[in-house]
């Protein structure tokens, strides 16, 4: 990805959260709008093809709420997010056909993957790297979690 720093795995740190409830209040400071419609959280598919695949600086991780607030997913106070590029209205986020496009259905499968078996064994790696000596050194180029320093 960085080839002119060999060791340089992920373009960013993770998960630049962004506090939501705020941009409400903001939007008069912003032509009255919350934020372009392309750049808005609109669709897991689409975001997870920028985190995993398409834009190395993307870095995300899923915050609590995919696992235990499935109106996180719905417009419910029908905000005008706008219309993106492509024509399509941004209103509820556009979830996989795997949870049949429910909330309710996508934070239940979370939750269940989350208690799994699987996640149970393998939880302490991912703390190592996040909070623990894989954050640095060499533990951390060897676990493949180096960040490009800008």
């Amino acid at each position: 990805l960085f080839p002119q720093i060999p060791s340089i795995i992920l373009g960013a740190k993770r998960n630049p959260l962004r506090v939501c409830l705020i941009f409400r209040s903001i939007t008069s400071f912003s032509d009255n709008n919350f934020d372009l419609p392309d750049r808005t959280f609109h669709s897991l598919t689409t975001t997870w093809n920028l985190a995993s695949r398409d834009s190395p600086t993307d870095v995300k991780e899923l915050i609590p709420e995919f696992f235990c607030l499935p109106e996180i997913f719905e417009n419910f106070e029908r905000f005008d997010f706008g219309v993106r590029q492509n024509g399509e209205r941004v209103e509820d986020v556009q979830l996989p056909p795997w949870c049949l496009r429910d909330s309710r259905l996508f934070v239940l499968i979370h939750r269940q993957a989350l208690e799994a078996e699987l996640t149970r064994n393998h939880l302490h790696n991912w703390i190592d790297l996040i909070f623990g000596y894989k954050q640095s050194g060499e533990s951390a180029v060897e676990a493949i979690n180096v960040f490009h320093p800008a």
